[in-house]
């Protein structure tokens, strides 16, 4: 059996500092063993020659170094025999606190809540229910602001303009309605022209458009629509998906994803709706999408600050700076889940294979999700785990265990340290980066939660699900 040389108190490590792509830094770096995290912090942030001392974390072999570098070392029984790579990500300049209660239960749905989702600017609240309803809530009272009728059917799901001023509703019967969040009153007509259901929808980006008022909806019909809010009608038509069409995608370089029954995703350009490419690899049904950048497509110019905007020019402008920094020099990764049991790491505008193939699940995967920051991807599956994969590399990190039943939504906080991710066993749970472990059970549903968000500022969680109760949560 080869030994393996663990690094003695008496010798430097020779080391490559590396961002999460795996570009070095620079040539190496002679440390003493008790360089720990704030003294690499320091040696960072000189050699980036950055203006504010921005933080960082470190990992060596996927774990995050919380020590000095020796101790770490002989700990993990880490390898010095060849030059050691130390891999830095930039963190949150914020920290939001976890919640820990449930601070009210809001009844007046009658039926299962099937979606919720905090506005961009995360100062309003609403939901989609099994009642044929949407409804605004105010977070500040804690109480039912607006109710919205005219879907005929169950509301399926629901999206926030990444300008904060309208939300779009999708149903089962197939029609999208637009409201108005400052009134709770319908804006035009119902949009018709799908034959089924709807099962995503996705709103053109602020840092490409603002006023937003461009969103492509999926349906089971197996088309993706183009709608314009302002002519109030479907300005394109994607087709050629030959089954039920389960998610969409809108990227920050102008792209559609879509995924489909028919076990592909398809990429489209927006002006035209040409397909771009097909990329293919699932044996079985793709049951959802996610964008690396899709935090900041959501929040568009709005951040933790809490700042608001006069001008519509202000507002993209400041939506492209965040999506600038949140992309580095990188091409947007894509992860798809299926029923096959895998997930696949795509970077769907450079070719059309894959980049890894995600396996460990042991049923159907329900949900993915990249972190705000793009570092991690955590996966929801019917196998009652959640996973969490390095979001650059497709690798395998943990499972996190605990719930009894399948899980169906995952949410993250703000700043990439938490994850929140509610269960058919009608409970929440919240896992921890740091610690790679369970932070709080949330108990208080009295049925299966179907729907989770994290608000964008880090104050709250809402979730909802079987027992008809929307229920707020804080630290």
């Amino acid at each position: 059996m080869a030994s393996i040389t663990v690094a003695s108190p008496a010798n430097n490590i020779i080391c490559f500092l590396a961002d999460a792509e795996g570009r070095v830094l620079g040539p190496p770096l002679d440390l003493p063993q008790d360089a720990g995290p704030k003294e690499l912090q320091l040696l960072l942030n000189t050699i980036l020659q950055t203006e504010e001392k921005l933080p960082f974390a470190f990992y060596i072999n996927d774990k995050e170094l919380s020590s000095s570098l020796g101790a770490h070392l002989l700990q993990n029984k880490v390898s010095v025999e060849q030059i050691l790579q130390i891999v830095y990500q930039p963190q949150a300049v914020f920290r939001i606190k976890p919640v820990t209660r449930c601070s009210a239960t809001i009844a007046g749905h009658a039926e299962a809540v099937l979606s919720v989702a905090f506005s961009p600017d995360s100062r309003q609240l609403a939901s989609g229910s099994g009642d044929t309803t949407v409804r605004f809530w105010d977070i500040y009272t804690q109480t039912p602001l607006f109710t919205c009728y005219g879907h005929k059917n169950w509301v399926l799901c629901i999206a926030w303009s990444p300008d904060c001023k309208q939300l779009v509703s999708g149903s089962k019967d197939g029609e999208l309605r637009m409201w108005d969040p400052t009134t709770g009153k319908a804006v035009g007509n119902p949009l018709t022209g799908h034959r089924k259901w709807i099962t995503g929808v996705a709103w053109e980006p602020a840092h490409l458009q603002v006023p937003c008022r461009r969103f492509a909806s999926a349906s089971k019909d197996g088309d993706v629509r183009i709608w314009d809010t302002v002519l109030q009608k479907s300005v394109l038509c994607l087709s050629g998906h030959t089954l039920a069409v389960t998610c969409v995608k809108w990227s920050g370089d102008g792209f559609i994803f879509s995924g489909s029954q028919d076990c592909t995703i398809k990429v489209w350009e927006t002006t035209q709706g040409k397909l771009i490419r097909e990329l293919k690899g699932h044996g079985h049904w793709v049951n959802t999408l996610a964008l690396s950048t899709e935090y900041v497509l959501r929040t568009g110019p709005f951040d933790h600050t809490g700042k608001q905007y006069s001008s519509s020019e202000e507002m993209k402008k400041a939506a492209l700076v965040r999506y600038t920094a949140a992309k580095h020099d990188s091409p947007e990764r894509l992860v798809s889940g299926s029923d096959d049991f895998t997930m696949f790491l795509w970077e769907p505008a450079t070719g059309k294979h894959s980049k890894a193939r995600m396996t460990g699940h042991q049923q159907l995967v329900n949900h993915v999700y990249f972190s705000p920051d793009g570092r991690w991807v955590a996966s929801a599956s019917f196998d009652k785990s959640v996973k969490l994969w390095d979001g650059y590399s497709g690798k395998f990190i943990t499972t996190f265990r605990g719930h009894v039943g399948p899980v169906y939504q995952i949410s993250w906080s703000a700043d990439s340290r938490l994850l929140v991710s509610g269960s058919k066993d009608s409970t929440m749970k919240m896992w921890d980066m740091k610690t790679l472990k369970l932070r709080e059970d949330l108990p208080g549903h009295a049925d299966e939660v179907f729907a989770v968000d994290w608000s964008p500022d880090g104050e709250k969680v809402a979730s909802g699900g079987k027992d008809r109760v929307l229920k707020l949560w804080m630290s």
